[in-house]
């Protein structure tokens, strides 16, 4: 999900096919492969990581946001469809994450810091400011949502998106 500080003309044809080949394509094909066994051992669970620029635009990354939109959308369409049929679809959008995507030397706050020519630590202390917790999430958050998720203790959640931003996306 590398920035793309140029704008949108900026960004070539094969940018929007990196993107939506990593960020919704790769989810879409995994999937169909899996779901014929999933149907056979019902019930099952599918959870995929979305994120909140699916509802959340940012210029910066339109071509991940478009992406994850459409992630998002293509997740309860099938909940919609093989929840009858014993396999739950949920999706988790997570807000910034204290990762290398975000941290790394090469991650979101190190290149919008290039640009204007700032610092990593005051773009990512600014990013986190957003959230109402004041601080990005910690990857185990993420990954005990899709845990709980995939559980049986989640056994009537399907077709829903559990948001874990820290209160960054602040609409209903």
């Amino acid at each position: 999900m590398p920035p793309r500080l140029d704008g949108f003309l900026a960004l070539t044809d094969d940018d929007w096919d990196w993107a939506l080949t990593i960020n919704f394509l790769a989810a879409v094909r995994t999937t169909r492969a899996a779901l014929p066994y999933l149907l056979d051992r019902a019930p099952a669970t599918i959870v995929t990581v979305s994120s909140v620029n699916a509802f959340l635009p940012d210029p910066a990354v339109i071509d991940y946001s478009a992406a994850k939109g459409a992630l998002t959308n293509f997740c309860k369409s099938l909940s919609k469809e093989f929840g009858p049929r014993g396999v739950r679809v949920n999706t988790v959008s997570p807000g910034p994450v204290e990762t290398d995507l975000w941290l790394g030397d090469d991650g979101v706050a190190a290149t919008v810091a290039r640009a204007k020519e700032g610092h990593p630590e005051e773009v990512a202390k600014q990013a986190a400011a957003q959230a109402s917790t004041g601080r990005f999430t910690h990857p185990q958050e993420v990954a005990d949502v899709v845990l709980l998720l995939a559980s049986d203790r989640a056994g009537n959640i399907t077709g829903t998106d559990v948001l874990i931003d820290g209160g960054l996306v602040k609409t209903l």
